[in-house]
This record gives C-alpha cells, structure tokens and sequence, in this order.
C-alpha cells in the first residue's frame, strides 16, 4: 500500500540529506527501492554511509540538482533562499515536508510512534530492542544512530505483522503529518518555542493530535510526567488510550502499567512493572539514571499496549546498547567524558543526576546554550539546572538565526546561572575550552558535553588528548 504522497514517484531528492531526520527518511527511501539524491553543505558520516548505501549525494547546493526529480523533500531547517528548495517550487516538481513523507511511510505498517520533549529517541530504541527480542525483526526510523545496528533506520519488509517504530519530531508542528497506529507521549514540557511561543500551544497540538486520527489503535501517555497529566483532562473519554508511570494513579485513569520498587545505581535501574494488576516481575535497563527507567517503563507499556510478552520486554531492555551521544562515555586517562545532546534544563538536570550514581569525583558541566527564545523563557530553569555540577562553563550561544532578545544572551545567562549557587565560567570561545580543562584535571572527575556535533568534536579532543598524557 502507498500513500499519494509518494504514489508515481520514483527519483527522490532530499535537501539536507546529511541531517539525522533527513537522512533516516533518506535511507528508508532507498530501502523501498526509490532513486534517492541528496545534497548538503559539508561531507559528514552520514553522507558518506548514504552514498555507500545507494544514493546520490552531492556535497553543495545548486538548482541544477532537482532536474529531473519527481520530489524534492525538506526539512524545517532549510531556509527560503535554498537554491534547489527555490527552483523546485518554481517548477512542476512536488515538493513536501520530510514530515509529510515520513508519515507516508507508515501506510501499511504496524506502526509505533513517539513524541516527547526528551527521551523519545530512546523510547523507540527500547521499544525496538523488544520486538527484536521477541523476535518481531522491527523495522525503524529514528532521529539517532542506535549503537547496536550503527544506523538510524532499518527496514525489514517481509515480516509479518510488519512493525516500524518512528521517532516523531514536534519541533515545528509537523508532527500533524506523521500517524502512527500507536502514538506515545513520553513526556510534554516547553521547548521550541521559537515555533510554538508558548507551552499551551504545545498542549493545544499534542491534543489536537491525540484527538484527531480515527485509524490510531492506542495512546500510550506517560502519567508519570506532569505534563502529560495535564493533557487528560481536555481529552475525550472515548480516546483509546493506556497509561503508566511509577507509583503513579491519575483520577479516572488509573496507570495500566506501573513501575515499583525503583533502584537507580551505576550499573543501571531495576524496577518491577505490575500491569493490570498483574506482577510482572523485575527488570533491568543498564543505562543509569532514573530518566531511563522511566523511559524503559514507556516503551514497555508501548509493547504491552501491542500484545508483546513480557519475557520479550525483559530480554530488549536488559540487552539495550544506547544511542549514539545519548550519555555516551568515554573513559581517557583516568577522567570519564560523557556526550550527550540535550540541551533543554530538564534533561540536563537529569543526566547531571544520573553521572553522580556512577563515582564519587566532582562533575564539570560543558554547554552550549541553544536559541535566544529558549534560554528567555526558560532561564528560571536553566539557572537551577547545573546544580549537581561542581563547575559548569557555558561557551557562546549558538542563535540559530533568530532575531536577538533586547537585554538576553549568553552572559545574561551565565549571571543567572551564577545567582542560582551554580560556580560557573563564561569562555566565549569554544576552541578555548579544552586548554582550560587540561588545566583543571583531577583524580576521578567527570566532565560532561552537552550540545551538538560541534562541542563533541572538542570532547573527542579532548579524549585524544587525556589519553596521550
């Protein structure tokens, strides 16, 4: 079955095929035997994995690259002046959403999606990992590289039921496009607001969605978050939905599946999960931290909600390897560096958290803030979120192209951070960074990288570096 979208198409070509939403699209494409072509600004992994996998891809943008393509896709992050995004739309090529397409995708799947402000790509990696152990050989499309396959998307079309598992993105709304016939919200906080403004334009979405798909089978709402919580109220009583959380009861929805008896240590979480009042017994995620028990114990309601075992769950969580950047560590001369892209407060308040389970030694925080927007309206948060770090320093903002807030940049923040109790250091440029952590190593310390390609290039150096000493 294909969607319209995709119906009387054959050559395909995606602008910014080397970012990790595009790209999955991208190698799903091909794996449906599509032409597939691509373009992008820099030579990358991902653009070489792409064109050893098939596609054509061309590092640079020109006009000349849509001729003779039956679709141009984009992404959010293309601008209007994109010279082929320009000529596509001046000719009679069709040009779509990467949201649009990846929701065409789905047609004729057994399809599970998540959204969420944090954890979603992880959710889908869990629940992946599940189907994989119960032998369900799911398919995947997700925003990350997962460690254990080394891509972001995989295709197995010949199962029966056929599962794919897609990481939604809600960043700019598109969300809309993308159907799943299992949508988990794994959590719901303010974030993007350089899109939706506020966070009760983020609920009005997420409810807009949950309440408008009559082919959905489950929601699957994660009532352990408050921001999820806050969503039942506005919802129809006739929604197919299931919910969980830990040690959790929301009145009229009481969670279907529970996790009890939570222990959070270095070597990961171990929790039991009761499910319609049935015990289910203990499971084991050994990624610490009680934000990936909590992820663990969505995607295995998402799997339960899909009739999957629960030796299968036991198995797929107990056996997950992580995502690429997702607190990934690296041991290097005595010091531990840890990757990890998140870079909304809550998110880091958690991985902070979770590093002081794994030693005794003091946290160095590492962040570059992200969009004038975000650290405007959430600079309350970002100031109390480094407190679990003995030093943080914060390294110039990276804007994104918006249009500067009057009185709010980088030093605004760092003042906020500093009032707050946080001993913080402004080092505006980045390339700096790794100096001043070399002058500053101790026995057991850990040092923590939150941001983007860009920062972890510094953490691979200064990995390089630790280990030559």
């Amino acid at each position: 079955m294909i969607s319209v979208i995709l119906q009387d198409v054959q050559r395909i070509h995606l602008i910014g095929i080397g970012g990790i939403g595009v790209s999955a699209v991208a190698r799903g494409l091909l794996a449906m035997g599509y032409d597939v072509s691509g373009s992008d600004v820099r030579e990358s992994q991902l653009t070489i994995a792409i064109r050893e996998e098939g596609a054509e891809v061309t590092i640079g943008h020109a006009a000349s690259l849509i001729q003779g393509k039956d679709l141009v896709v984009y992404s959010t992050a293309i601008p209007d002046t994109n010279p082929e995004l320009i000529a596509a739309r001046a000719s009679n090529v069709r040009v779509v959403h990467r949201a649009e397409v990846l929701g065409a995708m789905l047609a004729g799947w057994e399809s599970l999606g998540v959204i969420g402000t944090h954890g979603k790509g992880t959710v889908c990696a869990m629940i992946t990992g599940i189907l994989e152990a119960g032998q369900k050989k799911p398919s995947f499309i997700i925003g990350g590289l997962l460690n254990e396959y080394g891509t972001n998307t995989r295709f197995n079309a010949q199962t029966d039921p056929r599962y794919l598992v897609v990481e939604i993105d809600e960043s700019d709304g598109s969300l809309v496009h993308v159907r799943p016939k299992t949508l988990v919200v794994n959590n719901l906080e303010a974030d993007h607001l350089n899109y939706y403004g506020d966070l009760e334009t983020i609920r009005k979405t997420v409810v807009s969605v949950l309440e408008d798909d009559a082919d959905r089978h489950m929601a699957v709402l994660h009532v352990g978050d408050e921001g999820v919580r806050a969503l039942i109220p506005r919802l129809s009583r006739d929604i197919a939905m299931t919910c969980c959380g830990f040690d959790t009861d929301v009145d009229g929805y009481p969670a279907d599946t529970m996790g009890t008896d939570l222990r959070v240590g270095p070597a990961g979480s171990q929790f039991r999960i009761i499910h319609q009042g049935m015990d289910l017994g203990e499971f084991h995620v050994p990624q610490p931290g009680r934000y990936n028990a909590m992820n663990a114990l969505v995607a295995a309601s998402a799997c339960l909600s899909a009739n999957i075992n629960s030796e299968a769950i036991r198995q797929g969580l107990r056996g997950y390897k992580g995502i690429e950047n997702r607190f990934t560590v690296v041991d290097a001369g005595g010091i531990r560096v840890v990757k990890d892209y998140i870079s909304h407060p809550t998110g880091m308040r958690r991985v902070l958290a979770a590093a002081k389970t794994l030693a005794d030694g003091p946290i160095t925080a590492v962040f570059k803030p992200y969009r004038f927007t975000m650290i405007h309206y959430l600079g309350d948060e970002y100031s109390v979120a480094f407190q679990d770090a003995d030093n943080t320093i914060i390294t110039e903002l990276y804007t994104a192209g918006e249009v500067p807030i009057p009185g709010i940049d980088t030093e605004w923040l760092v003042e906020k951070i500093r009032q707050a109790g946080s001993e913080v250091v402004y080092i505006q440029d980045m390339n700096d960074i790794v100096d001043h952590l070399l002058g500053r190593i101790t026995p057991g310390l850990q040092i923590i990288f939150f941001g983007g390609d860009d920062l972890f290039e510094l953490a691979d150096n200064l990995i390089e570096k630790l280990n030559k000493r």
